[in-house]
């Protein structure tokens, strides 16, 4: 058997545009719960959504953005975050998801990247006044025109606020939702008829690890469909209702959280602006979550939480683990005391919009926890070796995607996107896997992770894999850095178990006969933490940055 699955279904694609599918949504559920905010005091209805969702969009029209514009959003998690998601599609316009923890270039490449006509900001994130930097990036604005003129962003036409209050050159978002007239609803009724299922309608930076962000670009039926079915994997239905403390700038946010509970009349639950273990219990026991979403670090941090025996958690079913792999023994508190015991693992990248693979609710633990489950439904994948020829089950190589979910391209780089997605519309994701006769995928690891020391390659996963047999260890990331004699040498950075000692001795004395020597840890390092990016992905890059600088001294 060669490694080629495709996700055979007899439940069809759904070829519509993400505002018809909203507001058959509110049709059908319209008195049921939609949107609850916990850190805004907000309780909506469908119907209470779809008001403040068509408000908004009429007045991005009246305020003269056409469809195709490029609008970004620069906030953490909140109600308004929402609206924008669905009132921009339904303007037909492009929403760019800009990160929240971006500073003034990060912010300046991407609206200048892809051109953005406006941008909706908050005031601040955290200690990050937002409105300090953009007065910095465009002075501009001190002028208070109506539009602005940017010398820094040529493009850049409108800065909305979501709090509100008179700032110069600020429009306030009350102020665009009071343009909405019947005739500004009227252009918007019109409008849909000419949006099209394949329009682009989300760009989503990458994490820029190996040079600058490239803008992912994704259509309606990209994001609408992949929602649709990662929520049927986890049998959600209109009486379910989704924790999701991940954040709304990023897929698992935006696409699994919002449009996996839109499309089955779920309703959405976010417990504040971003992730706190705390909030993210007390939101469940409050408004008697079925769902959670998180990452495994999320997980073990509600887990680990002092207050966590004081919550009620009786009310879970259900949820997506997802961004790294699950040590069994987190998985099994997770089914045990959190009661999530149909929780599903899955995998995918933002550039297929995102999941590919996405394990059962009943599928065993350990298949839980060894492999991130079996292809979607309209999804094709297959294992490639370095030749780019189909490898047999078993037998490790690339994972390629192809179908409705590959997205349409990077923005504005045609070089990058041929160097992504082949001629045959296969999408080379980078990633290292293996898949089985049932059709369960392993990811082993990542192309650009593999070290080769002294002629040997060696898959950090397979490395990590091992040590989290150690029973001190919590967590451990393996990665390589240079050494004279072979080229690359392995270096571990290990997080303890609360209350646990160990040593170097230790962690290679444990490897010693278990595993090759070419793949014993040279370098040993004891860390708190590990660097990540706001959606929770470790970044080795930084790590082995840091490692070669202490190495140096």
């Amino acid at each position: 058997m060669l490694s080629f699955v495709h996700g055979a279904s007899e439940v069809a694609l759904k070829y519509s545009t993400l505002g018809a599918a909203f507001d058959e949504a509110a049709e059908r559920w319209g008195e049921r719960e939609a949107l609850v905010v916990c850190h805004q005091n907000i309780h909506w209805n469908y119907a209470e959504l779809k008001r403040q969702v068509d408000r908004f969009a009429a007045g991005l029209i009246e305020l003269g953005l056409n469809p195709g514009d490029r609008i970004g959003i620069w906030a953490p998690n909140c109600a308004q975050w929402v609206v924008a998601q669905f009132a921009t599609a339904k303007a037909g316009l492009i929403l760019v998801n800009i990160n929240p923890a971006y500073r003034i270039n990060e912010l300046e490449y991407a609206l200048t990247k892809v051109g953005c006509s406006a941008l909706i900001t908050a005031d601040r994130f955290k200690s990050t006044d937002y409105l300090a930097m953009l007065r910095s990036l465009a002075p501009e604005l001190a002028l208070g025109e109506a539009a602005l003129t940017c010398n820094r962003l040529p493009a850049l036409r409108f800065i909305i606020r979501i709090e509100g209050g008179h700032e110069p050159g600020f429009i306030d978002w009350d102020y665009v939702s009071e343009l909405t007239s019947s005739s500004a609803l009227a252009k918007l009724e019109a409008l849909q008829d000419r949006l099209q299922p394949e329009d682009p309608i989300n760009i989503q930076f990458t994490s820029g690890t190996t040079g600058l962000p490239k803008g992912a670009t994704l259509s309606h039926l990209n994001i609408l469909n992949n929602g649709y079915f990662v929520a049927r994997a986890m049998r959600l239905s209109e009486v379910d209702r989704v924790c999701i403390p991940v954040p709304l700038y990023h897929c698992f946010g935006m696409v699994m959280g919002n449009l996996g509970a839109v499309t089955h009349g779920a309703a959405m639950i976010y417990p504040g602006e971003s992730f706190d273990a705390e909030a993210t219990l007390r939101a469940i026991s409050k408004e008697s979550a079925t769902s959670l979403f998180g990452v495994p670090t999320m997980f073990i941090a509600e887990l680990e939480h002092p207050t966590f025996a004081q919550h009620d958690l009786s009310s879970l079913r259900t949820g997506i683990m997802a961004g790294a792999p699950c040590p069994i023994e987190v998985m099994q508190r997770v089914i045990q005391q959190m009661n999530m015991s149909q929780v599903t693992i899955a995998y995918g990248m933002t550039e297929t919009s995102p999941v590919s693979f996405q394990s059962s609710v009943d599928d065993p633990i350990d298949v839980r926890v060894s492999t991130v489950g079996r292809i979607l439904p309209h999804v094709q994948v297959k294992i490639v070796d370095a030749e780019g020829r189909c490898v047999s089950r078993g037998e490790q190589g690339e994972l390629c995607t192809r179908g409705y979910s590959v997205m349409k391209g990077y923005w504005d780089d045609p070089e990058q996107t041929r160097a992504a997605i082949d001629s045959d519309g296969w999408m080379h994701t980078g990633d290292l896997a293996v898949l089985d006769e049932q059709g369960y995928a392993k990811i082993t690891g990542r192309l650009k992770d593999m070290l080769i020391r002294g002629g040997e390659n060696v898959f950090p996963r397979e490395i990590e894999e091992f040590l989290y047999k150690h029973p001190k260890v919590q967590s451990v990331q393996v990665f390589g850095v240079p050494d004279t004699r072979f080229g690359e040498e392995v270096c571990v950075w290990v997080q303890l178990k609360a209350g646990q000692q160990s040593t170097e001795s230790e962690i290679r004395d444990f490897c010693k006969d278990r595993i090759a020597h070419f793949k014993i840890p040279r370098y040993v390092r004891f860390v708190q933490e590990f660097p990540m990016t706001v959606t929770g992905k470790v970044q080795k890059f930084v790590m082995r940055e840091q490692m070669i600088e202490i190495l140096k001294q």
